[in-house]
């Protein structure tokens, strides 16, 4: 109970902060209960119930009084709080932090939430006194939450009602093995509180066609990223990670940039792991000094959400000397402009459904 209290406090402070006239705010809360989803077949044995929890949000309501609010709907950004008892002593309990924002549909009666935070289990794997998780390798991770609500607001004066489905993810991203994770697919049911007497009038003073005519000339980008990371072999150790990434991006609009480029992975991990499969399957054939370096080319797309955008990229092994996960991976991630050239980026870089790892960086755009 402690620890429960104590991510309620972070979470109230996190959004006690002062307000200004160009936005309301309102709290939700929406119970949810649903399944955990097999999504791979050594997880079969910790599926025993149907988890249920509480999500705790604090949102903030736009109205258009800066441009990317109007490009987006009027969207909404907060915080949110997860518990979730997993229904297997094995699991443990989830407590999660996030951030999030909402955004609106068919005539604002449809709400999309996506939220990306951390959250500490109770109960991770341990080789002597809980080697049956699989899922959870350490006691902290990352965790991506979605939620799809049919929503109406001030229903009963500031009272309004939503409901809906929510997908929580959790996962460390590899950092320790093992990193199954899981994939809880939930009924939700919540209560809205408005904290402000009446909404504000909304803002239509963009002009759409120009937005959409919008360009820029190619800009590059140079990105220095790292992490740390294990391979899928319990207890192989964790080792950093090293990615440099050199690529050029079009602005073809106020929202959108294409991206075409490269990047050049030093994964220690990889290294390691070669030496293990040299020693431990002779049959395939490794002397152990086969190189783990790789470079990688890839299209991307880049989301301008005011300071940050959410970028997508796609890429392909084109030096590849030894066969791990597949020539094909993704990124995906957040980036914070400081200024009109740096950057910060968060992104976690997979091959199809297993993570590789998160990536924390820097960079430049010229």
């Amino acid at each position: 109970m402690k620890l429960f209290y104590t991510y309620v406090l972070c979470f109230v402070c996190a959004i006690t902060f002062a307000q200004d006239k160009t936005h309301t705010s309102y709290f939700d809360v929406n119970y949810f209960r649903g399944n955990i989803a097999l999504h791979n077949n050594e997880i079969l044995h910790l599926i025993t119930g149907h988890p249920d929890g509480v999500i705790l949000s604090w949102n903030k309501k736009t109205y258009g009084f800066q441009e990317w609010e109007q490009r987006f709907n009027y969207p909404d950004f907060g915080a949110s709080f997860v518990f979730q008892d997993m229904k297997n002593p094995v699991l443990g309990n989830n407590y999660s932090l996030y951030a999030h924002y909402n955004f609106y549909f068919f005539n604002r009666n449809v709400m999309f939430r996506i939220g990306q935070g951390m959250s500490h289990n109770t109960n991770p794997y341990h080789r002597e006194t809980n080697f049956k998780n699989v899922a959870f390798g350490s006691k902290f991770g990352s965790s991506t939450y979605v939620m799809l609500n049919y929503k109406k607001e001030r229903i009963f004066d500031r009272f309004g009602l939503q409901s809906g489905f929510s997908l929580i993810h959790y996962s460390n991203a590899n950092v320790k093995s093992p990193n199954n994770g899981t994939n809880s697919i939930t009924f939700n049911v919540g209560l809205t509180y408005s904290l402000d007497n009446q909404d504000l009038e909304y803002q239509q003073t963009i002009n759409k066609k120009e937005d959409q005519a919008f360009s820029e000339p190619i800009k590059y980008n140079l990105a220095f990223r790292s992490g740390i990371n294990e391979s899928d072999i319990f207890g192989s150790g964790q080792f950093a990670m090293y990615v440099v990434s050199a690529y050029a991006d079009k602005r073809i609009n106020k929202s959108s940039a294409l991206q075409i480029g490269t990047d050049v992975f030093f994964s220690n991990f990889l290294k390691e792991f070669i030496y293990y499969r040299s020693v431990a399957f002779p049959e395939d054939g490794l002397t152990g000094n086969e190189d783990h370096k790789r470079v990688g080319v890839f299209a991307g797309h880049e989301l301008f959400i005011n300071k940050t955008s959410l970028i997508t990229q796609l890429g392909y092994y084109v030096y590849y000397p030894f066969d791990f996960e597949g020539r094909i991976y993704t990124r995906l991630g957040l980036k914070r402009y400081f200024g009109k050239k740096w950057f910060g980026t968060l992104s976690l870089k997979s091959h199809g459904a297993k993570a590789e790892g998160v990536e924390f960086g820097l960079g430049v755009r010229l």
